[in-house]
């Protein structure tokens, strides 16, 4: 599988946060106040080579392995959408979706 989500649980959260750095692409999904969320259905279209890539996230953190490139990212939460742009290359990208 190209995903894991997880981090529901303080100890899984922080294991997932320490593994960031090792995918080239993260997602963290929070409510305004900060609260972790989960539940969340995730759609990223990339490069016209790569599959699109659609999970429904079952925790507020996840690892995600894609190929470099330029990607869209969608998250919906509770029937808000949020959009986010974020090329992949060398470093590991975080998006932060906050509903």
């Amino acid at each position: 599988s190209r995903h894991r989500c997880g981090g529901i649980g303080s100890d899984e959260s922080g294991a997932m946060r320490a593994q960031m750095k090792q995918h080239p692409l993260s997602l963290l999904f929070a409510a305004g106040s900060g609260a972790y969320l989960a539940d969340i259905d995730v759609a990223i279209q990339g490069p016209a080579a790569v599959p699109p890539l659609m999970f429904r996230a079952d925790g507020p953190v996840c690892l995600i392995d894609l190929p470099a490139g330029s990607y869209t990212v969608q998250a919906t939460s509770g029937g808000v959408t949020k959009k986010e742009s974020v090329t992949l290359g060398a470093a590991a990208k975080t998006v932060d979706f906050r509903f």
